[in-house]
Parts: structure tokens; sequence; C-alpha cells
């Protein structure tokens, strides 16, 4: 759920209300403030009182809403917020008319349990922390982490992500704090590095220099501390940085570094700290400058070890010198080969004895378990072996220190490659936030509007309410509106849409979205945290940290899986031993330099280390994040794997009408002349007549009018004794003719006589549901307007489209049965599919009969109406121009507004599963086919056996395979069909 509140306002740009730091959340109509019949004077701001309530049982914003709205219904309620993320409902009433018991009653009888909370009610009672967790290797160390979690008291929730090793956590800020969280982290035995704190909190790094002592950085920290807005404050004395975390609706850093420099004897100087935004860029490229060294000092010790045992013994002159004897039966060889395995094997090899010590504290077996045993048993055997050559005339062993040192060498080659690939799979979020302009100009305006100072300045440092401006070719620095000019912004890199649209006064702008030909001014809204880039960011972030109900399967295995390959191992040791101990097998079968013991050892250890469950804890999440990330870059946000994993099993669709498969917006279809006349003079009389009226439908004509008139926002001809005669039309008198605009009983009404053809047309227009609209001149009909919610671009071949994937459209809407039954015949939906007349609890009801069926289904919506829908489908997909609960109540948003993302969305889940079902087939394949080989079921028959370094090898590569077999979704492109789909431009006659 949480990912679904970060949605909000990647779409829209009003400012996201709330107060007392609860959460984002819908906004109803309000009912009205006062009990009735009691004036406003009567109730005082002493009268009220806060409550605040813990409700449980709420999932989504449709049951938010409920509750919300079931509170203001009651008498003496001035205010009522409801957040579905905490479960908490606050209401400031009067007392005099409603009491707390009523309330918590009222909330019940919606069908949720209340309780009130004593003594909270100011305090934020949820918080959410992200933490980056070091030295995760495989499931069983982020399970081993989200149980430790989950086991504080405080916790709510807690989600470890092994593919972007972090962690988000959902605790109560006043049972514990945050530093709590890391240190049970790190008594797990994993490093833990606190990325951000709370929800929606811009935060922001800051140097200063000339800072000498510790009371210019306490004054420092008290000035700052006074500004409203200022949420916490870290400083930094050793590097002169204050991180300061702040509300940016309220203040920003530009305030910050004036106050700082006005401090005191106006000595101090403060810029943005460098790198302050590189913490993930920075641990991950420190974690494979990590490996990679680890890896190159293990080959400078590794070769001369395996060309000492391997190839040097088969060269005269060296292998003379090599098996020259030291003591008794200890050669030259033997000791080099010790003296460079023991650095492998205890200094760079280390970490898996630390990863070991971990998990087996906590009870659990990983990764480095496996690994530790596999080659603390070939090296100490070896080391059994060199001591007794060395204290016996006669003991001929074999040492096994190339598979020690080797085994550690191609792990941590793996590794390498696999932290290399995996920082891959984040790309999108990398991108995304590359998309922000590192400047910016601000502008400073006079009274009057007129810009008196330019100034270009980091765009970092923009606030809220500042004045942009945006020349061609510059990226747009910040959210905001357009004041001044007109250009077309190209959105691609936020949306996905391909066509830059035209922006004027008045429009809404992204930031980071690409200015193309016009100068624009715009005022910055929503900035740091609130601007629509962190909030993409923020929600890709989280859909990455959700699991794949199908990684519990993975989850599942990881769990038993070491102790069972432990086992195996052992098994295969011992029956191989056994087998030569009694002569099961012909003494032919051991090679000339070992003997059974050392046979069966190195079955055991190739079964331990090539059963490694790596790559079946990384099948899924790196397929999710490549997943989402392709699907922001294309304008569908997925909000994790549950969505991904359900949307590929859909099989029925349900539409809502107006605002989705419909423009949600009346427009001029057909006109229709009777006089003869010029068709802008025509329309030029009943623009002036309808411009005062604020009917949509009187709307649709005057903009339709704009079309014959040259100027942007044309003056039309003074308008007398206009009159609106509501349900019917108006009138007006224009050029000193009287203008009748309206239906037929208004035309009647005034004796006006209605032709044949005008009737046609009428006719005509109601079988295509469209809304005729008779035009009088001076008593006589003068022409037929026909006005009509059009059909979105490509609505119909999107409804084919999906037939010919095995996708049942159905269409539901509030409208009436005509209207519906020929919009649904116009996309090409069958009768027996349409529900018209369908109130909000119906359509819900309407998906889940659907579901009974034995329908997947998904439910596409715009509307507060359609949420209770789009909870209850398996996937709700929301029009990203639709409202803000509906976004907030999807599963997918689907920015553009467009329908044809609603097969990308379907498509890209289905390409994805796909690849986490071949990501299942890599890592299961590579054990299913790797242990028996590696336990020697081949080599009675072929006398080929698996050395263990050659299994290290394969182990490694099944865990590369994965995350490379992951990154080609990268390369995902939408279905063909859809680029030959002809998206038309709505046609009007």
């Amino acid at each position: 759920m949480a990912a679904k509140l970060l949605a909000l306002a990647c779409i829209r740009n009003e400012s996201r209300g709330g107060s007392s730091g609860l959460s984002p959340r819908p906004h109803y109509p309000s009912m009205p403030k006062y009990p009735k019949g009691v004036a406003a004077e009567e109730m005082t701001a002493e009268a009220e009182k806060k409550a605040l309530f813990a409700v449980s049982g709420m999932t989504c914003a449709a049951c938010a809403g409920s509750v919300e709205k079931a509170v203001k219904r009651l008498p003496g309620i001035r205010e009522a917020v409801v957040d579905v993320l905490n479960g908490r409902a606050q209401v400031l009433f009067y007392p005099n008319f409603v009491n707390e018991e009523t309330i918590r009653e009222t909330i019940e009888d919606v069908g949720f349990e209340a309780t009130l909370i004593q003594g909270e009610t100011s305090e934020r009672s949820t918080q959410v922390c992200r933490i980056r967790i070091k030295g995760m290797t495989c499931t069983s160390c982020s399970s081993t982490v989200e149980s430790a979690l989950q086991a504080v008291h405080g916790v709510q929730r807690a989600q470890v992500a092994l593919a972007t090793e972090e962690a988000e956590v959902l605790y109560d800020p006043k049972v514990l704090t945050h530093n709590q969280l890391l240190q049970a982290i790190e008594d797990t035995g994993f490093e833990a590095i606190l990325i951000s704190s709370g929800e929606d909190i811009t935060k922001i790094d800051l140097q200063v220099e000339g800072v000498r002592t510790e009371r210019s950085m306490r004054i420092i920290e008290e000035s700052l501390e006074a500004l409203p807005g200022v949420q916490a404050i870290d400083s930094s004395p050793d590097v002169k940085k204050f991180s300061i975390s702040y509300k940016p609706d309220m203040t920003g850093p530009r305030t910050f570094i004036n106050v700082i420099e006005t401090t005191g004897s106006r000595r101090f100087k403060a810029t943005i700290f460098p790198e302050g935004d590189g913490g993930r860029e920075t641990y991950r490229k420190d974690e494979i400058r990590q490996y990679y060294r680890s890896f190159m000092w293990s080959l400078v010790f590794t070769i001369p070890v395996f060309l000492t045992s391997m190839v040097f013994m088969y060269i005269p002159g060296i292998k003379n010198g090599l098996d020259t004897k030291v003591v008794n039966m200890l050669s030259v060889g033997e000791i080099i080969r010790w003296v460079l395995s023991t650095p492998v094997q205890f200094i760079i090899g280390w970490r898996f004895y630390a990863g070991s010590y971990k998990a087996l504290r906590h009870g659990s077996a990983n990764m480095d378990v496996l690994i530790a045993l596999g080659t603390n048993a070939a090296y100490f055997y070896s080391v059994y072996s060199v001591l007794r050559a060395a204290t016996s005339p006669h003991f001929k062993g074999t040492d096994f220190f190339e598979t020690s040192s080797m085994l550690i060498s191609f792990i941590l080659l793996g590794k390498y490659l696999e932290v290399l690939a995996k920082g891959k799979t984040s790309e999108a979020i990398a991108k995304l936030m590359d998309l922000a302009p590192e400047t910016a100009t601000l502008l400073t305006l006079d009274e009057e509007g007129n810009v008196t100072n330019e100034e270009e300045i980091d765009s970092r440092l923009i606030q809220k309410n500042d004045v942009i401006k945006i020349i061609p070719g510059a990226k747009v620095a910040s959210d905001g509106f357009v004041i001044w000019g007109q250009s077309h912004v190209n959105e691609s890199m936020i949306t996905g849409e391909a066509r830059p649209v035209a922006k004027r006064k008045g429009d809404q702008v992204i930031g980071g979205t690409l200015n193309e030909n016009g100068v624009l001014h715009i005022r910055a809204t929503n900035v740091g945290s609130e601007s629509a880039l962190s909030l993409i960011v923020r929600l890709v972030e989280s859909a990455q940290m959700a699991k794949a109900p199908v990684q519990k399967f993975a989850d599942r295995i990881s769990k038993y899986f070491v102790p069972l390959v432990i086992l195996l191992s052992f098994s295969t040791w011992l029956g191989w031993f056994l087998a030569g101990k009694f002569h099961g097998y012909p003494k032919s079968w051991i090679p000339s330099s070992m003997d059974s013991f050392q046979l069966a050892l190195q079955f055991g250890i190739s079964v331990m280390v090539i059963a490694c469950p790596c790559a079946l804890g990384l099948a899924t999440p790196t397929a999710v994040m490549v997943g989402t990330g392709v699907g922001a870059s294309q304008g569908v946000l997925i909000k994790g794997g549950q969505a991904l994993e359900s949307a590929h099993k859909v099989n029925c669709i349900v539409f809502d009408k107006t605002g989705t498969l419909t423009v949600g917006k009346p427009v001029v279809v057909s006109t229709r002349l009777l006089k003869n006349m010029v068709l802008g003079e025509f329309y030029e009389l009943v623009a002036a007549t309808e411009v005062n009226s604020e009917h949509p439908l009187a709307k649709a004509v005057v903009e339709y009018a704009k079309k014959f008139r040259e100027e942007e926002n044309p003056v039309w001809p003074e308008a007398r004794d206009f009159i609106s005669i509501t349900g019917h039309g108006v009138k007006a008198i224009v050029r000193n003719k009287e203008i009748i605009v309206g239906n037929k009983s208004l035309m009647l009404e005034h004796n006006i006589a209605i032709p044949l053809d005008a009737e046609d047309v009428l006719s005509e227009a109601e079988g295509l549901a469209q809304t005729g609209i008779l035009v009088s001149i001076h008593g006589e009909i003068a022409g037929v307007l026909a006005i009509s919610d059009p059909l979105k671009p490509g609505a119909k071949e999107v409804i084919s489209i999906l037939k010919t994937m095995k996708v049942r459209s159905i269409m539901v809407t509030g409208d009436n049965w005509g209207t519906a039954n020929s919009i649904a015949k116009e996309v090409g939906i069958e009768a027996e599919s349409v529900i018209a007349e369908a109130r909000p609890e119906q359509k819900a009801e309407r998906v889940k009969d659907l579901q009974v069926s034995g329908y997947t289904v998904a439910m596409v919506g715009d509307g507060i109406n359609d949420s209770p829908a789009l909870v209850a489908a398996n996937v709700g997909m929301a029009i990203g121009a639709g409202t803000d609960i509906a976004i907030e109540a999807a599963d997918i948003v689907l920015m553009k507004s467009n329908l044809e993302d609603v097969i990308t969305a379907i498509d890209l889940s289905r390409k994805t599963f796909s690849r986490i079902r071949l990501n299942y087939i890599w890592a299961l394949g590579y054990n299913v086919l790797g242990i028996p080989i590696a336990a020697g079921a081949l080599f009675p028959s072929t006398g080929f056996r698996l050395p263990p370094w050659i299994a290290g090898a394969a182990m490694a590569a099944s865990s590369v395979s994965v995350v490379c077999c992951s990154l080609l979704l990268k390369y995902y492109k939408r279905p063909k069909k859809l680029d030959n789909l002809d998206i038309r431009g709505i046609s009007i006659e």
C-alpha cells in the first residue's frame, strides 16, 4: 500500500493536503462544517476538540473514503482526515454536538474496527525508514534480516530486497528510533547504513566555510532550527557539513544559505555539499571495486598454485625441482602451494568465514556456509597431507590447495560479475534521477510582473513559488505551471509519450522534460521530494522492494536448501568413501595421484559448491527490477511484483466508459447549417451567446468556435439580455439579433418551428449517442450542432488487439443504456458485455462476479466512482489523467492516458513473468543437472568427474546468467501491433 500512496503526485501537480503530519490521502467533497441550523459564529475555535482513532481493516483508498464520508455526515464534525497507510483517522469536532464514542461507532458501522487513541492526536504514529544493508549474499541472508526486523517491538512491516540490498521498514517512532533498527540489522552480522528516516521530507546537505569553533556550529544549527518547516538537522563538525531535513512547501535551501551567511559576523559561506545524492551509486561502485580488488589479489596467489599443481608437473626440468624433498616426503611444490593458498583462504576468503559465522549464529545457513565448508575441507585435508608427508618417510599423498584457492577465485569472479550486472538492473532509477538539470535560471519580478533580474543557480536550490526561465533546448528545472510564453515540451522521458505537448499560460509542466522551441517562464509548485520525478523514483524504488508472490517459492526452497546440500555432500563423500573401503568399485577407477578417501572428498566438495542457492534468490527480484524500470520509461508505472504477477494472468478487462474509453470532455463533432451563412459568422453568434454559460456543453461550443478565429483568446461580440434556462439552453441579443441555443423543448416554448431537416439531424445524433443542439436566429432554426464525448483515439483497435490476446473486454458505466450500447458497438464490445446505469458499488460487485466465474480481472478507470472496482479487481489500472483517488487505488498507472498502454502493461508483465520462469529454469537447472554430475553419477560409465573448482565456476556462472537473463528485458519493445496502430486525432466534421 505504501507504493500506492507514492504515485499521487506523479501525475497531478496539486499540492498535497494533510494536517498534523498525516500522509497524503484522497480528498472527498466536504460535508457542511456546522450542524444544520447552527450559525457559524456560534462555533468558535475554542470549542473544537481533536480525536485520533486507530482504524483496522482498511486496505485501500476506497476504504478510507467510506470512513471519511461516514464521519463527515455526523453533526458537529469540522474536519475528518483518514490515513489508510497508518490506519488512523483524525477528527476535528464540536463536543456540544457529537462525542468520541459516536464517531467510533460510526466508523464501526461502516465495517471497520476503531479504537480511540489517547494522547497521540498531535504526533505522527508511523514512519518509513529505508536502510542499505551490506554483506547479503543470498535469500537466506535477506530472510534472516527481515525476520530480525519484524521481531523488533514497534516495527509494523519490514521488507528486505536482496537485489537492491535495501530494507524498507514501517515503524512507530514513539516506540523505537531508526538507530535501534540499524542496531537490529548489525546484530544479525550485516552492516546497515541509513538512507532516509521519514516520508515526504526533503533533505539537503550544505557545506559551510569559515566555521572555526564548535560554538559557531551550534549558533548556525540553532538559527536553522528556528526556521519554520525545518524537521531535523544533523551536523558533522569534521567536514563542516549540515544535513537539513525540511518541508519544501514551507522553506527551502536558499533560505538556509541566506540564514547561514547572515549569521554572526557574516564570515560564513554555504554551498551544497558535493556528492550529496550519490549514496546508492557510490555504494555500488565501492562494492564493484572491492570485489574486483579481491579477485585480482586472489589471482596473484592462485595462478602460481594452479601452475605448480597442474602445468609445471608436465615440464620435466621444473617438475624435478618441485618434487625435490625438503623433509621426509615433503616437497618444494607442496610448500609453495601451501604458502600461496593460505592468504587466499584466510585473508581474501575472510568474507566467507564472517558471513558463515553471522548466519550460523542465527540458526540459518547461507551461501557462505557452503563455500567455507567446501574450501576448508580441501585446505585442511591438504594441510594434514603436507604435515603427514613432513613426518613420514613413506607417505604418498596429494594436496588440494589448488581446489580451495581456485574455488575462492572463481566465486569472487562470479560475485564481481554479479554486482556489475545487478548495478545495471537499477539503471532505470539512475536515468530518472539524471533527468533533472544541474542549473536553472531564476527570475526576479517586480510588483507588476516585469523581470528585473536573471540569475543562474543550482537546480537543487529552487524553492516553491520561484519563477524559472526555460529557454529552447533546455530541460524544465522544476514542476510548475507556465505564467508566460508558449512552446512545445517533450515529456517522453517522464510519460513515454513521444509527441511533444503544446504548453501555454496556465499549463502544467513536469521537471526533467525538454523544452523544444519557445521561451517559457514557469512558477515552481512541487519541489524536492514532492516533485513528480522524485515521486516516480520513490514509486519505482518501492515497487522494486515489494516481493512478487512467486518469490515465496524461492524463499521456501532456500530455507531448507543449504542444510539439504550439506547433508547431500556428506552423504556423497561417505558413499564414495565406504564404496572404496569395501571395494565397491574397481581400483582402476581411482586416479594414480589419489586414494579412495581423496576421490570421495573431491566428490563431496563439488556437490557442496555447485548447489549454492544464490541464483534462486536473484531469479525474481532482478526481473521485477528491470521490468518495473522499463515500464516507468514507457509511461506505465507498475507498483511492484504483486501487480506484475497478477497482470500476466489477466484474461478479462473491465473498462469504465467516461474518461477511459471516451475522452471525458464534450466536443462538437458535427455542424449542419440550415441557412445560407458563413460558418465562422454562425459560430461567432453562437459563441457570443454561450460564452456567458458555465455548462460543459456551452464550453465545448465556445472552444470549437475558437477554431474560426486566429487569436488565442478572442473577444466575442457583446451579448445583451442574456438568460440561462436551466436544463434547456440560453438566449441573448447579439448584434441586434435574438439568438436562442438549446434543446427541442426550448424552441417549442418560444414557438419556433423545427423543420424536418433539423428533426432528421437530431434523430441521427440520438442514434449515435450524441447531444443535438438547435440554434435559432431571429425566430428561425439556423443550424444544428451535434456534441459528443468522443471515443479515445485507438480505442476500437485496442479492443480488437485484446481479442487476439484472448482477453475479454467488458464496459461498465453509470450512463444510460442507449449511450452505453452505442459506444460499445463503436469500439467492438458485444452487447452482452455491457453494464450500464451502474453505481460505484455495483461496478465492484460486477468485478467480483467475474472473478467468481473464473476470470482474472483487470479494471481500467479514472474517477472516484471507479476506485471500489479498481481495488476489487485482481489488477487495477488508473488512467494517468484521472483523479488522485483512482491513481492511489490502482496497481498500475497509465501516465499517458492512452488505452494502448493497457496492452503494453499486460504484454510487459507477461514478458517479465516468462523471464522469471526462465530464471528459475536456469537456477534450478544448474542444481538439478549439476548435483548428480558433481556427485559422480557419470563417473562409473564415462570416467568424467567435476573438479571442485569447475563446480565453483559453474555455481558463479548460474548467478551471473540469471542476472543477465533479467537484463535482456531492458531491450523490451511493446507489441508491433501497437506501432502499426494509427492513433488518430478526434475527427470533427
